[in-house]
């Protein structure tokens, strides 16, 4: 029953939660939330299925004897007859199953951070040749004839900007548009693309983890026009993506343009009232009810085992 539980949970969720997350607006008033409210959604349909391999494969009532320790749990499992060369094949076809999904979408994510690690070290190569460090900046300058500024994020992380942008942008405008840069290098938000593009890529045509990708490149941009816009004035923020809405950043790296300059524009002018606290309890909450809920439903009946198992030792004394 555990295990059908979590099976359907998991394909409603990888199919029908992300509507509902989409018509929650209130993630652009608080950008960071939403990252985490994605993510969370995420890893708790990866959770679900695998802990429905593992529960249509372990006893409950072995799991819930043995949670004290992982000791106890082994010696547990010997006093309670269980054997695994006695498990059924459908036993060990669902712990397969588990298995590889944590592998696949390991590797989804691997490969995207080993592929991107590869291209930034190619890009900071060609950095070194052919662009010169302007110290009042602290960023690279690229002699290029499009407006372009975004950043190399890594171990050897660096801010561009072209000669183009230079040109086209007031002082002010170009220290407000580093700021956003220097807020993506800070809030490490490359690991949080990696991580959506990752698990898209393992798990393409399920609707959960193409629009977790659109939505967290999305709400990453958000989240650093608002660290910037604590040091500058928004309309000096949108200003600048006025000048560099068209221009499109190298590969893995970060961008101010793109395709979502315009609606930062609207946002850098129009800002909403951000979330008053009872909403961002309930955000908080929403998350923490997506990562805990999978393993408290899977833990449950062990959790009735190990009561029932020592409430009769202590009747028994």
């Amino acid at each position: 029953m555990i295990a059908a539980v979590l099976a359907v949970y998991a394909v409603l969720a990888t199919t029908l939660l992300p509507r509902a997350l989409i018509r929650a607006r209130w993630s652009d008033r608080a950008p960071r939330l939403g990252i985490s409210l994605w993510l969370a959604a995420c890893a708790s349909a990866i959770a679900s299925a695998i802990l429905a391999a593992v529960a249509t494969a372990v006893p409950a009532d072995t799991i819930g004897h043995g949670m004290a320790s992982v000791i106890e749990a082994c010696f547990a499992m010997l006093d309670n007859g269980f054997d695994p060369a006695a498990m059924p094949i459908g036993s060990w076809l669902a712990l397969l199953v588990g298995a590889l999904i944590v592998v696949w979408a390991a590797s989804g994510v691997g490969t995207v951070l080993v592929t991107a690690r590869r291209e930034r070290r190619r890009h900071a190569e060609m950095l070194r040749l052919l662009g010169r460090r302007y110290s009042e900046l602290d960023a690279i300058v690229l002699d290029y004839d499009e407006p372009l500024v975004y950043c190399l994020p890594g171990r050897q992380a660096e801010m561009v900007i072209t000669t183009a942008a230079l040109r086209s942008l007031t002082p002010e405008h170009v220290a407000a548009v580093l700021a956003h840069e220097q807020a993506h290098l800070r809030g490490r938000h490359h690991l949080l693309l990696a991580v959506a593009e990752g698990l898209s890529r393992a798990f393409p045509g399920l609707p959960l983890f193409a629009k977790a990708k659109k939505e967290i490149v999305r709400l990453v941009e958000l989240r650093a026009d608002d660290v910037a816009a604590c040091h500058h004035p928004r309309i000096h923020i949108a200003a600048a993506l006025v000048s560099l809405a068209t221009g499109r950043a190298p590969v893995f790296t970060l961008g101010a343009g793109g395709e979502t300059a315009l609606a930062r524009i609207r946002r850098m002018l129009h800002p909403a009232v951000p979330l008053r606290r009872r909403e961002k309890l309930a955000g908080v909450a929403a998350v923490g009810v997506l990562l805990a809920g999978p393993a408290a439903v899977a833990l449950l009946p062990g959790l009735s085992a190990l009561i029932a198992h020592h409430c009769h030792n202590l009747f028994l004394l």
